[in-house]
């Protein structure tokens, strides 16, 4: 018969002495630093963050020279797509204007049921090698998607995107689509199957979110039955909008309002939606637009911003500016779009991008960026548990190495993630409880074989392409046939 002791301390593990932990303070809502203190779960939740802990242990992990902080979440990513690309969509420019030279490739690099899967299953790995525990995983419908989101051991929000129009460009400066038949009718009615199996997952760590794809590719009614469905449901709801230049101009020849107005008339804002990106905001100063009502309205409503930097800078543009949105009231959150799937990167461009935007009237700053990057995540997805490291809080933690070389010298270790080490010193991370990481190693996915299967899919798929070199010449010329200097 089990003891007393031994029933008590059953599943408790204790991170003993670590010399930094980023907790949360729930009088002044804020992260804050502690040091010297102990970081306490049970099964899948937070039992005591800081002090000493002096209840029974089954596991004690020493503390020293460590930094425990919450698991990141990634607001805005497209595992099944973007780790192929890689090589090839890194430094689009803009020689026409916007998506002009992306497009072409994305058009003809077609990637099948076997190359998603290799792109997903190494994307997942990537994300949590990084420190990412939680993810909205914005994907067409494929087959296996919610078993390898499961069996990677993240927290996962599966948005199965549907659309009534493939869009495309030719010139980057208008976009151009090709409508459905039924107008996206059939694609909604997969994508409501999809959402109902991974909230019924055996995993339980599963959720769904509300995608119409883009708000230029969707029709009036499909936009507005989205937004019910999500109503009526409780999930929390996306699109892409105010993405792009030509998006933008397009809206407003055809209505005479910017792209937020209308999801605002048409009552898709709200506390729990959010739009990914909204760069082409009535802000940004290359649009000449006479209004200044988005900020406002995004504040006024609730309604988040997926905010992704990386994915712009390569096309040439950036949001203007980030501190402008929050200080208006705009719940910011982060992700990466593109690759690499490494959100401590993308706070980085964040805070440098919105500096550089905004001059000496920048107000964004390390503090926010985190905040983005975790609770202003959480709130979006309507969680007070993740993103935090609080007594029953949900045990999503990241252990990161504070003797890793780009760690040091050690004054203040979040810039220090962000600024040098840029997630490099990510060691262990566990999600509801369950390590998920070790010393650097993925557990859940073989990272290594993952790679070598990406390698052999991209190859496979960019070998059906015959233009592709013209399309997206190497960096460097390829010589060939002389000899050796």
């Amino acid at each position: 018969m089990a003891t007393q002791d031994a029933i008590l301390n059953e599943h408790v593990t204790c991170i003993r002495a670590a010399d930094w932990i980023i907790g949360w303070n729930r009088e002044t809502g804020q992260h804050d630093y502690q040091t010297g203190g102990d970081v306490v779960w049970k099964g899948d939740r937070l039992l005591q963050v800081g002090g000493h802990y002096d209840g029974p242990v089954a596991t004690e992990i020493e503390g020293a020279g460590r930094l425990v902080m919450p698991g990141l979440i990634n607001i805005h990513c497209h595992p099944s797509q973007t780790a192929i690309f890689r090589g090839y969509v890194d430094e689009f420019g803009n020689p026409m204007l916007f998506y002009s030279s992306r497009h072409p490739f994305r058009q003809n690099f077609i990637h099948d049921h076997a190359a998603q899967l290799a792109s997903a299953r190494y994307g997942l790995a990537e994300l949590l090698s990084n420190g990412t525990t939680s993810i909205v995983d914005l994907s067409h419908a494929y087959p296996g998607w919610l078993d390898l989101l499961a069996d990677s051991g993240l927290r996962a929000w599966a948005a199965p995107m549907f659309r009534s129009a493939r869009w495309w460009t030719d010139t980057g400066h208008e976009t151009k689509y090709d409508w459905a038949p039924d107008l996206g009718q059939s694609a909604f009615e997969e994508a409501q199957a999809v959402m109902q199996t991974a909230e019924t997952h055996e995993s339980g760590r599963l959720s769904a979110l509300v995608s119409p794809a883009q708000v230029d590719t969707c029709t009036k009614e499909l936009l507005v039955a989205a937004a019910e469905l999500a109503r009526k449901t409780g999930r929390p709801l996306h699109t892409h909008a105010a993405q792009s230049y030509p998006e933008f101009r397009g809206i407003n020849r055809r209505l005479d309002m910017t792209p937020v107005e209308y999801l605002h008339q048409i009552g898709f804002l709200g506390p729990t939606t959010i739009l990914g990106h909204a760069v082409f905001t009535d802000e940004h100063p290359w649009l000449n637009w006479p209004r200044r009502n988005d900020l406002a309205l995004l504040a006024g409503t609730g309604t988040s911003v997926a905010h992704c930097p990386t994915v712009f800078a390569r096309d040439g543009t950036m949001m203007h500016h980030l501190g402008a949105y929050m200080d208006a009231g705009v719940n910011i959150a982060l992700g990466t779009d593109t690759h690499p799937q490494n959100l401590f990167e993308e706070m980085r461009l964040a805070e440098t991008l919105a500096r550089v935007a905004a001059g000496p009237r920048h107000t964004a700053n390390t503090a926010r960026v985190f905040h983005a990057a975790t609770i202003g995540a959480a709130k979006l997805l309507g969680r007070d548990d993740i993103g935090r490291l609080a007594a029953g809080a949900k045990a999503d933690l990241v252990v990161c190495d504070l003797r890793e070389p780009n760690m040091r010298p050690l004054r203040d270790p979040l810039r220090n993630l962000i600024y040098s080490s840029g997630g490099r010193s990510v060691r262990d991370v566990w999600v509801d409880g369950q390590q998920v990481v070790a010393e650097g190693t993925v557990l859940t996915i073989d990272w290594d074989a993952a790679a070598d299967a990406l390698q052999a899919e991209q190859e496979r798929t960019a070998a059906s392409v015959p233009a592709l070199d013209t399309i997206s010449p190497l960096s460097l010329e390829m010589r060939t046939g002389a000899a050796p200097d």
